[in-house]
């Protein structure tokens, strides 16, 4: 076992300048690693038995680099290269340093998508397996090879090349790496769900990836930025959580319990970035703020006049709405609450934000601070809706518990949505529709907001951020819920302010040939999505229809499936990746969501796989992927829905 403990961490440590040389050797980043994990696999045999060697990383690396003279040979390719390679290997050398920061480059090319470079960089640059990080990220290990494999295979018919680029694009691509890591720290030090406010083995392992990246990039300011930024950050990490695992807000923190060591390594980092010189970017001015931060004794110490300064620097380099609103907390805390609430308020229309679970969190705070309660306790109530975090969720629901509702009495908006809701003249197909309107409108305005005090304006300003972008058709579906909702609420004018929009009298053809074979041959699809576009275009069946299917009710032999009364049959298409999607299950849900469901939003049992745990994938998650991914197709950029699936009528349907 002490052997296996040994291997695992020799393998961690040395594994990214392994791949990194071999993929300068072999010029394929997923052959280097098959042939570097063929090198680990013979030190699982061979150490147990011989023990481990006096210099283990050496033996990793030989034993791998045989692998790579071996496969050449075997191909019968590059006869030159091969005496140089031998030659090479009877030297031993040592991977040059510059292999591991062009590995990193490749796994964070911006050919792939934010989740395939996290994971890629995890697999190559950080060694973990498979199951590690699908933990980390509270995926399935399936969700992940398939992110590697993608991510493998797109690089490779991209043509990346395992070059240092120069310039600008070097600017560009480290850049990259920056956002990746930083994405990783930030996954482990707030985790977006589960039940722990922290993972502490991602923010390691970005503190790894970023220190490692300072000593291949040591003229780049922005690289010390970030490491700096994560340094004085991680330092805080036994103080962020209380005896139960509650988040302690930083203002609150015990301040003892920072990490000397780690605050002095950030302190250094922003030493070394400043002697870089040139125009602070994005991670020097986070880093000087999070500076800020460390070197007040006492939270009342904390120089807020000058963090808000930096982060009206940052808004102009990162005019996001994120920077905005902890642009709003430090005004809040420099000038006064009203302050920073100006800002946020400004944000409330702002479609990023609107699941976005701490700007009704920092609403909350400031309206507290200027003894608003009771609209403090309905944000922070809005806040414990949106999170997914359980930890999180606990947290503000015991804050907004200190404090008491006062207003106007009577139902609020979410009892008065569920008795709506619960009327039995509505059947099943109104409810679910209606459910998605009322639903939108209590997590924007919150579900304790007094019924009495909604306004059409509220309304108005929920419907310009959450369907201001969407078809007249989908817009007047739900201006029709909430007139409804208003009629029976006796609030006549509920949708006094929402104008019904013309809809087009004929709806739009099929995708052509050439839009499908895009969407076939895309190479980062996930399996679920390719699957379901194909049954639907080679089923022409109802969407409702394809997702209404469970495993029980399939005939793959037959190639069809029972779908209430009626037969959904499909083509070898489908055929091919139905087996692959179901990976061995018999019961449940064909096509199910990417997570399992909350307490909260427990499904029917004949919507939940009993086997996973996830529930049946809703039509309007299944609509909102396909349009994400079509909106590259379509000229006017606004996505496809899935109902352009069918196929056109006539001869000539294609696989």
């Amino acid at each position: 076992m002490n052997v296996h403990r040994t291997i695992d961490a020799v393998w961690k440590l040395e594994s990214a300048r392994i791949i990194a040389g071999l993929t300068r050797l072999v010029r394929d980043v997923g052959l280097a690693e098959e042939l570097a994990q063929d090198a680990l696999v013979a030190a699982l045999e061979q150490w147990p038995v011989s023990g481990v060697p006096d210099n283990p990383g050496a033996w990793l690396t030989t034993t791998a680099r045989r692998r790579a003279v071996d496969h050449i040979r075997r191909s019968q390719r590059l006869t030159r290269k091969q005496e140089e390679l031998a030659h090479e290997l009877d030297r031993q050398p040592e991977p040059e340093q510059d292999d591991v920061l062009r590995l990193m480059l490749v796994s964070c090319h911006p050919v792939l998508s934010t989740d395939a470079r996290a994971a890629l960089t995890l697999r190559l640059l950080g060694g973990l397996t498979t199951e590690e990080i699908a933990r980390a990220f509270l995926v399935t290990g399936t969700e992940v090879t398939q992110r590697v494999a993608a991510a493998k295979r797109t690089l490779a018919e991209a043509g990346v090349a395992f070059e240092l680029p120069e310039g600008p694009e070097l600017a560009g691509r480290l850049a990259s790496v920056l956002e990746v890591v930083y994405l990783i720290f930030n996954e482990g030090y707030s985790a977006t769900s589960g039940d722990d406010l922290m993972r502490p083995g991602l923010c390691l392992e970005a503190l790894r990836l970023g220190r490692l990246l300072a000593e291949l990039a040591p003229r780049e300011a922005e690289v010390h930025g970030l490491v700096a930024l994560m340094e004085i950050q991680a330092s805080r990490s036994a103080a962020r959580t209380g005896p139960s695992g509650e988040p302690v807000p930083l203002h609150e923190q015990n301040r003892g319990r920072w990490d000397p060591l780690l605050i002095r390594r950030g302190f250094t980092a922003m030493l070394r970035a400043r002697e870089v010189g040139g125009t602070p970017g994005v991670y020097v001015l986070q880093a000087a703020i999070a500076v800020c931060h460390a070197q007040a004794r006492t939270a009342e110490d904390t120089d807020w006049a000058r963090i808000a300064s930096l982060y009206e620097t940052l808004a102009r380099l990162l005019p996001t709405p994120i920077v905005q609103l902890n642009r709003a907390v430090a005004l809040g805390m420099a000038y006064g609450p009203q302050a920073g609430l100006d800002v946020a308020d400004g944000l409330l229309a702002d479609p990023a934000l609107r699941d976005y679970h701490l700007l009704p969190s920092v609403r909350g705070d400031l309206l507290a601070r200027l003894g608003r309660s009771a609209e403090a306790r309905r944000e922070l109530l809005r806040a414990a809706a949106l999170t997914r975090n359980a930890a999180e969720r606990d947290f503000l629901h015991r804050r907004a518990d200190a404090f008491t509702e006062s207003g106007p009495s009577g139902p609020t908006l979410g009892e008065a949505a569920r008795a709506f809701l619960a009327r039995g003249d509505l059947d099943a197909a109104t409810v679910h529709s209606y459910g998605q309107t009322l639903r939108r409108l209590c997590l924007a305005l919150g579900e304790g907001q007094p019924l009495a005090s909604l306004t059409a304006g509220q309304v108005a300003g929920v419907f310009t951020t959450a369907w201001g972008g969407a078809a007249a058709r989908t817009w007047n579906r739900h201006r029709s819920a909430v007139r409804s909702f208003g009629a029976w609420a006796s609030l006549d004018g509920l949708g006094a302010e929402l104008e019904r929009r013309p809809e087009t009298g004929s709806p739009a053809g099929a995708l052509s040939p050439a839009q499908l074979d895009a969407l076939w041959n895309s190479p980062e699809l996930p399996l679920r999505e390719r699957t379901l576009w194909r049954l639907l275009h080679e089923s022409a069946a109802g969407v409702k229809a394809v997702l209404s299917l469970n495993v029980e009710d399939l005939d793959l032999d037959d190639r069809r499936g029972r779908a209430g009364d009626t037969w959904v049959d499909w083509r070898s298409g489908t055929a091919r990746l139905l087996p692959g999607l179901l990976a061995g299950r018999t019961r449940g849900p064909v096509f199910l969501s990417e997570r399992r469901p909350g307490p909260a939003r427990t499904p029917s049992r004949e919507d939940l796989c009993p086997e996973t745990g996830r529930r049946r994938l809703s039509y309007a998650r299944a609509e909102f992927l396909f349009k994400e991914a079509t909106r590259a197709l379509d000229p006017e950029a606004n996505g496809f829905t899935l109902r352009r699936l069918k196929p056109q009528p006539g001869p000539g349907r294609g696989e």
